[in-house]
């Protein structure tokens, strides 16, 4: 039986890290769509945004679920997070947050 378990456990600690290696389940670093990480980088040290663990803790109580995906965009010359969110039930959900406040601005149903 214990071997049973072992092989389990280590079974599904190869499937964790697998889906971390592929970026499936990392929120630790947001996507930067259409810019570098230095960019992101910059933007924090000049305070133009905070930093993804503090919106996160932020918003985390305001969310419909769990964060399964970020990206950091910059539109009409804001910053926003987009996050992914699954509840659960499986629904989808995208979450726009004003990177430099924290405010949610928009939460849309896939």
């Amino acid at each position: 039986m214990f071997l049973w378990f072992h092989r389990l456990l280590r079974g599904i600690a190869f499937a964790v890290a697998l889906l971390i290696g592929v970026g499936i389940v990392s929120t630790a670093t947001p996507a930067i769509a259409g810019h570098d990480h230095d960019d992101a980088l910059q933007a924090v040290r000049d305070g133009e945004i905070r930093p993804l663990a503090e919106i996160l803790n932020i918003v985390r109580d305001k969310l419909p679920g769990e964060v399964i995906r970020t990206e950091l965009e910059r539109k009409d010359g804001k910053w926003i997070y987009e996050l992914r969110v699954a509840d659960r039930e499986g629904h989808l959900f995208d979450v726009h947050v004003d990177a430099r406040s924290g405010e949610i601005k928009r939460t849309k149903k896939k």
